[in-house]
């Protein structure tokens, strides 16, 4: 007698391999038999023209704080994710003096926009060092499991304290001791460590992240702590600007340690190197032996804005700042006044509190009309330029302005705007095609748990099945088996979880069963219903049937179950090859 035996799916192994047709048997948390299925289960599954696949491995995720309180890891459980790497781009809460608790908070607010009340309140800060975070961490069941980086950030601030300003240069006795720091986090069991070098990144008083000006040589000594241990993912993002030689010392930092090096990887009109150079330098330094890999978004990685998100288009408009911080119904009433909207419609953008660097993208989100896209029923994330506020507002014969501004106030002041800031220069995402063919790169970026009032890009693997497997209309589709490997066994691999992300005996029984035909992502929302009443987007999909973790059944049809099976990763993980040899 089996624990569980799912009958006759569509089998998607995880491997690329052809689909095939058959059972598979679950006992003890892990997959036994797969093929044809003799013993009974004493759960059994009908999985009868559904495709059975491994549970989506998502390595870029942000749910650092929320794990500390949270059994059911939403939005990223809801969306078939069985396993969560956090902790990416340097931000963080560990290691942690008492005196830096609310310096982290802004940190991780300004930089992933997560309501920093929600943090406050949620958090319980029963740690300061890195492996007491851990412990804390693994006191919760969840839905999925959870493995984590040790963030710069954290680190940098731990050892600099008060001389941890932007533009700080460390002593060699400083960098010795993040480099230990490091590596004390991962013989514990952190996955990895992460640093964050991009403009964008700034923390909710606008300064930039502590690593943004770290040099080569502090990055590279903090890798090799990660080199003594043996294992472990550098993790980065980065503006690559060119004079910095981010992928020279990425190479030697691979060759030395013989370890991965991870960056987000995006197309932007706005990067010093294009996406194109940035493929070619990770070429010629993997060439050279390093190992080094690219994390890509299947979608255009932006906006979605709303009146009540963080960011709309008339943010920086005079009215706007006036009614700014009333309570929504307050806000609504003004916004829903004619007298009012042609007010602020008449009114110019006020750039002078944003930063000097970030004045472009401000005149992105406030006038650049052409990028921005009405999100209308079924709408589609791979927009054409008919869709834009441009387009429509000129056929309506009004100003894009006032397109938006009546858009937003659509559906009692819940509309939404899609802005894809990044990856979405050329107007389509053809680009992707050829990268999704690439051993060197790898599906990411979900951001899972971040960007609360900005994103919900947790969704992506829905968004991969939905768009990219079955519906895309415009350029080439993903096959079924390359869209399940590349978000299961790619990415547990790059991590070193060798016991997941693959259907066959001795691998973790992580499974999704997927009716194919229905998978589609809802419609988007703004909950409040974070820690002190913190907002974010949130965003469901159908065609979930059944989400197991671990053996047990965690999802059934979108709802979750009350069975929280999944913990905390602690380093490498291995396949009983006891079982897999049966």
């Amino acid at each position: 007698m089996h624990d569980m035996v799912i009958r006759g799916g569509t089998i998607v192994d995880g491997t690329g391999a052809a689909r095939f047709t058959g059972d598979i048997a679950i006992d003890n948390g892990l997959i036994s038999q797969i093929g044809t299925v003799s013993g009974s289960g004493r759960e059994e599954i009908d999985a009868s023209g559904l495709v059975v696949a491994p549970g989506w491995v998502d390595v870029h995720t942000h749910y650092d704080g929320q794990a500390t309180w949270d059994q059911e890891m939403a939005p990223s459980s809801w969306h078939g994710v069985t396993t969560v790497i956090m902790g990416n781009c340097g931000v963080g809460f560990a290691p942690a003096k008492p005196d830096r608790h609310e310096w982290l908070i802004s940190l991780m607010e300004g930089v992933e926009d997560i309501p920093g009340t929600a943090l406050s309140e949620g958090m319980t800060w029963n740690w300061e060092t890195f492996p007491e975070y851990l412990d804390e961490l693994e006191r919760m069941p969840r839905t999925v499991d959870i493995g984590t980086h040790v963030p710069h950030g954290a680190v940098r601030a731990y050892v600099l304290g008060d001389r941890e300003q932007p533009g700080a240069i460390p002593t060699s006795e400083d960098i010795a001791e993040m480099s230990r720091i490091v590596e004390e986090g991962v013989r514990a069991g952190a996955l990895g460590f992460s640093t964050s070098r991009t403009v964008l990144h700034r923390s909710v008083d606008g300064e930039l992240v502590p690593g943004t000006t770290a040099t080569a040589e502090e990055l590279i000594e903090i890798g090799r702590g990660m080199g003594r241990v043996g294992y472990g993912v550098f993790e980065m993002a980065s503006d690559l600007v060119r004079e910095w030689d981010e992928f020279g010392w990425m190479g030697k930092l691979s060759r030395e340690t013989g370890l991965p090096v991870t960056f987000a990887a995006l197309q932007s009109i706005a990067k010093e190197q294009p996406l194109d150079e940035q493929i070619q330098r990770m070429r010629a330094e993997n060439d050279n032996g390093a190992n080094i890999v690219a994390q890509i978004a299947l979608r255009g990685n932006g906006i979605i804005m709303a009146w009540q998100g963080t960011v709309h288009p008339f943010r920086l408009r005079p009215s706007w700042q006036a009614i700014a911080t009333l309570p929504w119904a307050e806000q609504k009433a003004k916004l829903l006044d004619p007298a009012f909207k042609a007010q602020l419609l008449s009114e110019e953008d006020d750039y002078s509190q944003v930063p000097e660097e970030l004045k472009g993208v401000a005149w992105i989100v406030s006038s650049g009309w052409a990028m921005q896209f009405e999100m209308d029923a079924d709408f589609d994330y791979e927009p054409q330029a008919d869709a834009s506020i441009a387009t429509r507002a000129a056929a309506r014969g009004v100003t894009p302005g006032e397109y938006a501004y009546d858009m937003l106030c659509a559906n009692d002041g819940t509309g939404f705007i899609y802005l894809p800031l990044l990856n979405y220069a050329d107007g389509n995402l053809d680009f992707l095609e050829a990268l999704q063919e690439s051993d060197d790169t790898v599906n990411s970026l979900s951001d899972g748990g971040a960007h609360c009032g900005t994103i919900c890009d947790a969704a992506s693997p829905t968004f991969m099945l939905q768009h990219w497997v079955r519906d895309r209309k415009r350029g080439k589709r993903i096959s079924l088996e390359n869209a399940v490997k590349r978000q299961c066994r790619d990415t547990a691999v790059l991590y070193g979880l060798e016991d997941r992300g693959v259907l066959a005996p001795g691998y973790l029984a992580d499974l999704n069963i997927i009716d194919l035909d229905r998978i589609k992502l809802g419609k988007p929302w703004l909950a409040f219903d974070l820690p002190a009443g913190g907002k974010r987007l949130l965003q469901k999909a159908d065609g979930y049937v059944c989400t197991i973790k671990s053996g047990q059944l965690t999802f059934r049809d979108g709802v979750c179950t009350g069975a929280y099976p999944g913990g905390l990763i602690r380093g490498p993980q291995r396949i009983d090859m006891a079982i897999a040899a049966e």
